[in-house]
């Protein structure tokens, strides 16, 4: 009988580190919520809908960006002007200050969710009572607003805005993966399902199959990182 070829000692400790990195995991799903404080739509879609991957699972592989500035306008000498008025715009830097002090959106979540809950609400007046209620510290929120820097996060994300192409057409305008979702955007749980390129978490049972055809097979007919662990795993099984 003919004895079995050895693999390469050299060659199992690389085989073995593929299967163990990140990319076996699935890369995160970008989404981007541009968005302004005051807006019925993006406060019903924050509280009613976005918040739902922070209670299935869903935020777990996603990578999420709020923008608050939507459809303001910045004049030639710098002034900002709110859709909603004075008020949307203090909100706005408030809510970017918050989002800058506290990168995660595991932490800076919480306190945009509370202070759009008020806007549905019409209490948004009371939305310093989002400090006690998410346990979030005053004091840098409003220095960072006072001190001037709430404006020019105001600044870089009416930038932002302006620079999307194609422009968004309304507020809220929800972008996964660079693709924009438009009148669609309530949908989007079923396009980061969609997106993701690792093991399915359980919120995505069904939801994947929502979106349509064409969604479907821009993922192409890549091979899933875990399968591919999986088949590296079995050639490593069959040399030994």
């Amino acid at each position: 009988m003919a004895s079995r070829p050895h693999l390469p000692q050299f060659l199992i400790p690389f085989l073995a580190l593929l299967c163990l990195a990140p990319s076996c995991a699935g890369r995160r799903v970008s989404v981007a919520v541009y968005y302004e404080a005051l807006c019925p739509f993006c406060s019903s879609y924050v509280v009613n809908d976005l918040a739902r991957i922070f209670q299935n699972g869903l935020s777990s592989i996603v990578d999420l960006r709020l923008v608050p500035f939507g459809n303001g306008r910045v004049s030639p000498d710098g002034s900002m002007t709110c859709q909603h008025g004075e008020d949307e715009c203090r909100l706005n830097a408030i809510e970017a200050c918050v989002i800058k002090l506290w990168p995660d959106a595991e932490h800076h979540f919480p306190f945009i969710y509370c202070t759009e809950h008020l806007a549905l609400t019409q209490k948004w007046r009371a939305w310093e009572s989002c400090f006690h209620e998410t346990g979030l510290a005053s004091q840098p929120v409003i220095d960072c607003y006072n001190s001037g820097s709430g404006r020019q996060l105001e600044l870089q994300n009416a930038a932002e805005t302006f620079a999307l192409q194609p422009p968004n057409q309304f507020v809220p305008w929800v972008v996964v993966n660079g693709r924009p979702l438009g009148d669609d955007y309530t949908n989007f749980e079923a396009y980061i399902c969609s997106a993701y390129d690792g093991e399915l978490p359980v919120a995505c049972r069904g939801k994947h199959l929502a979106i349509t055809q064409h969604t479907k097979a821009s993922r192409g007919d890549k091979r899933n990182p875990r399968e591919l662990a999986i088949v590296l795993a079995l050639c490593i099984a069959l040399w030994f």
